[in-house]
């Protein structure tokens, strides 16, 4: 019978050889599936504060609606009353319901009940533009709204309050 040599043991050295294929395949990987934000804001879009906020965790459930003041390189051209912009561009009132439709036929049949309409209004637009918009929005039967907001408590400028100005 032959006696076996129990104390003898050695690691095998780990090959290095395939690591810069697997870091280019990883990359590769991340190029293919990761989407790019591609929408350029057109509008100005302070968004207020608020103190008592939620934050939205699937975006993929999200219909976003900017609305505010054009930017100064374009308010020669369209002047300085608040604009709706849909994506990448600028959107009559008409323009929402038809477009909130679309976009909620582009989505999953199992997340189009759960999808929700993403207001991100610059706080110094006025409120009519605002109810304009909810209004287009209740006659397509898209009801679930959120205002895109910063966390932190309002800070208020008396010099532009005509009752905290003493006026």
């Amino acid at each position: 019978m032959s006696r076996f040599n129990k104390n003898v043991s050695s690691i095998p050295e780990v090959s290095t050889a395939s690591l810069p294929d697997i870091v280019f395949m990883l990359l590769f990987f991340f190029m293919t599936v990761t989407v790019m934000k591609d929408t350029t804001l057109k509008v100005d879009n302070v968004l207020p504060n608020a103190t008592e906020t939620k934050k939205l965790e699937k975006k993929d459930r999200v219909i976003s609606i900017h609305i505010g003041r054009p930017t100064k390189d374009l308010e020669e051209a369209l002047g300085t009353e608040p604009r709706i912009q849909l994506e990448d561009k600028f959107a009559y009132l008409s323009d929402v319901g038809p477009y909130v439709l679309a976009k909620i036929a582009q989505k999953p049949e199992h997340l189009r009940p759960y999808v929700t309409i993403s207001l991100k209004v610059d706080k110094k637009a006025g409120m009519g533009i605002i109810q304009d918009v909810k209004q287009e929005l209740r006659k397509v039967g898209a009801l679930k709204i959120n205002y895109t907001t910063y966390e932190g408590e309002a800070v208020h400028d008396s010099s532009s309050h005509p009752k905290l100005n003493g006026q």
